[in-house]
């Protein structure tokens, strides 16, 4: 199949450039259409009963959307303001689509006690469709936003989500500004040319232009979320440049033998191809582990993300190879080992350190790495609010200025207890009785809705506990919690259900996708172990910083006493796969030395001197890609991007350089072993190398 691709890619290279132009075309053009398209309803799961009482809802009452405005800055009580307000509020009513709009200064609790802030709540129509919404919504914040005050900030609702995918699509294209130029320039550094600096871009733009499409045509079947554009976007660009990396490295070596440019393209093919091939695949089954579960949110991301991974690889497999055989010629062959290399002598020297120190390196990091994998022992998860936003958004302005002159809890998500008919008096009675201020509305048909506000945050753990509570005392009484607090309820223990049965997902998928490739049983094994320990390593720091607040400053953000709920799985999926492809990298070098030399102990070292610098220049080439998406100050995307940075630099520095050839030297010849009939059923339906005349280079002596 790669010998297939990498024919057709050369023999036609203007007709494979000229797909890719119109796939480009068609990214960019369409597929940045999903912006529109973004939804925040993160932690809804089908099934759940947070979620059957919603729909109980909608289908008997169903109710209008709702945002709100507040005005601040200056006494409410002046005249000119409150016949400012008034005739806002006036317009607002007539604006087609909305429901209703309470005076203000007529309603209890619409006014701060201090007296320099009101919130003007408006509820729109139920029943509307999206476009209707949207139109609503303008109208209504736009004629608010037109009060003359110093603070006046319309969000919530809706339009919270409206607001999160503009600043979703300002960030990206804040986020490639930065990492683009950052990343040509690194790749200069890299291979001391234009023309191959170049070309990793050209697959990275196709990269992203696939994560656009991808995401617009899932949109069409299911719920895009905000978080999704950045993510997929920063992934997609990043693993376009770390396979364009390693192919055009691989290239540049078969031009040290062959000055045919068509062959040197099919060796590279042949041998990079299969890793990258590999590579692409394994990323992909490490995020069917989102499949496993019921939330709509994980199986878009899992799905938007898998997709754009295949995109990247199919980029490198066929566009890479098309811009070779056109433009290869030009670009020079790498230098030959002994010639001033001193990178592959560095990493054959730091490998052969590890081997020798295998005990010690093994005392040293692991407990390191589990000292850092701590804190995820005390992680806690919620939906969270507009104060994951920047500080200069609407949104968080709105929450901001609310707290500052309202009681706590003001404009807080309410439990939403649904009591059903035949639900018994006492039962409702005891309910209520839970906090005060709560209030109760008859439903057509009979039973009831009891709202009860919770004294801190929406999902805080006194909300958490009040759903809780509720659901222990209602014994068989048909009672069922929705809101906000329920849903973060029931997506932990959706988390806590599925997390198993996602893990043993993947991991089955990786130890075969590494067996087809290897050969080996015990490498796999080895893999995943060393894999887990810097993931949690990576996910510890996150919960230190944005959960426990140390540092967080520094990024811009503020510990918020747990992490989004989108982050913890997004970041294990992720960071799991991303270090399956530099595993990959490593192993593919590995390999071929030793079935060229036959020597266990000098394969590890031969292939972490030539797999080394790559692997590292990938890991680097990524976190700046990564960290560039750090720039929007959107909290999950910070914990995200965090996440994934270090995960990578911890896989590709700590793990690779020392733990891999330290219990590679552990394990010695029984790191390729296998039973006798796995050995048969590998030699038989296995991956094998398509043999290629490659230089028979030695790692430099004496090191």
């Amino acid at each position: 199949m790669l010998t297939a691709l990498a024919r057709t890619a050369t023999r036609r290279p203007l007709t494979v450039m000229l797909l890719w132009g119109l796939f480009l075309l068609l990214g960019f053009g369409l597929g940045t259409g999903v912006f529109a398209r973004l939804s925040d309803n993160v932690p809804e799961v089908p099934g759940t009963e947070s979620e059957s009482a919603a729909r109980y809802l909608d289908e008997l009452d169903p109710a209008g959307s709702s945002i709100t405005g507040v005005v601040a800055g200056t006494p409410v009580a002046d005249a000119g303001l409150r016949a400012e307000v008034e005739r806002a509020v006036a317009d607002v009513r007539k604006v087609a689509g909305v429901a209703a709009v309470p005076d203000p200064y007529a309603t209890p609790g619409m006014i701060a006690e201090d007296g320099h802030a009101l919130i003007v709540p408006v509820t729109l129509e139920g029943g509307l469709d999206d476009d209707a919404e949207e139109r609503t919504l303008d109208a209504a914040a736009e004629r608010i936003r037109e009060i003359d005050a110093p603070d006046v900030h319309v969000s919530g609702g809706p339009l919270l989500g409206l607001q999160m995918g503009e600043r979703a699509a300002q960030d990206v294209k804040n986020a490639e500004l930065i990492s683009l130029p950052v990343v040509l320039a690194l790749l200069l550094v890299v291979f001391g040319g234009l023309r191959s600096a170049l070309l990793p871009l050209v697959v990275a733009v196709s990269g992203i232009a696939g994560a656009f499409l991808a995401l617009f045509l899932f949109s069409e079947v299911t719920d895009i979320s905000v978080y999704a554009i950045q993510v997929t976007t920063m992934l997609g660009l990043g693993l376009a440049v770390d396979y364009a990396l390693l192919m055009l490295v691989r290239f540049r070596e078969e031009r040290r033998t062959t000055e045919d440019v068509v062959e040197a393209v099919h060796r590279t093919v042949a041998a990079a191809g299969r890793t990258v091939l590999f590579s692409g695949l394994t990323v992909a089954v490490s995020l069917t582990g989102l499949l496993v579960f019921p939330s709509v949110f994980l199986r878009s991301m899992g799905l938007a993300v898998a997709a754009v991974v295949v995109i990247d690889m199919l980029a490198a497999l066929t566009l890479l190879p098309a811009l070779l055989a056109r433009f290869g010629g030009r670009i020079p062959p790498a230098k030959s080992p002994g010639n001033g290399e001193e990178e592959g002598r560095f990493f054959a020297r730091v490998a052969r350190f590890a081997a020798r120190r295998k005990v010690a390196v093994l005392a040293v990091v692991v407990p390191v790495l589990l000292v850092l994998a701590l804190p995820v022992a005390g992680m806690s998860i919620v939906v969270g609010d507009a104060r994951q936003l920047p500080a200069d958004s609407e949104a968080r302005q709105l929450q901001d200025t609310v707290a500052a002159h309202f009681p706590p809890g003001t404009g807080v998500s309410p439990v939403v207890v649904v009591a059903k008919p035949g639900t018994d008096a006492a039962t409702t009675d005891r309910i209520r009785a839970l906090a005060p201020g709560a209030t109760t509305r008859e439903l057509p048909g009979g039973g009831a809705v009891i709202e009860i506000r919770p004294p801190g945050e929406a999902d805080g753990a006194e909300a958490t506990a009040l759903v809780e509570r509720v659901r222990e005392m209602r014994g068989d009484a048909p009672v069922e919690v929705t809101g906000t607090a329920a849903r973060l309820v029931d997506f932990r223990q959706m988390l806590a259900e599925r997390a198993p049965w996602a893990a043993l997902t993947v991991l089955a998928g990786i130890v075969l996708l590494l067996f087809a490739f290897t050969g080996s049983v015990l490498l796999p094994l080895r893999t995943v172990v060393t894999t887990l320990l810097s993931l949690a390593a990576a996910l510890g720091v996150v919960v230190w910083v944005f959960q426990d607040g140390h540092l967080a400053g520094l990024l811009g953000a503020e510990g918020l006493g747990a992490l989004s709920l989108t982050a913890p799985p997004l970041i294990v999926a992720i960071a799991f796969g991303l270090a399956m492809d530099y595993e990959l990298f490593i192993l593919a070098r590995m390999r071929e030395a030793r079935l060229r030399s036959g020597d266990d102990r000098e394969a590890v070292v031969t292939g972490l001197s030539r797999s080394g610098r790559v692997v590292t220049c990938a890991a680097l080439l990524l976190a700046v890609v990564f960290a560039a998406f750090m720039t929007g100050g959107f909290s999950p995307i910070l914990q995200i991007g965090l996440g994934l940075t270090l995960a990578v630099l911890i896989d590709a520095t700590v793990v690779r350089m020392l733990l891999v050839p330290a219990t590679m030297a552990l394990l010695g010849r029984h790191a390729w072993w296998a039973p006798a009939p796995l050995r048969r059923v590998h030699d038989r339906f296995g991956v094998r190398e398509e043999q290629t005349e490659l230089p028979r280079e030695k790692v430099p002596s004496g090191v």
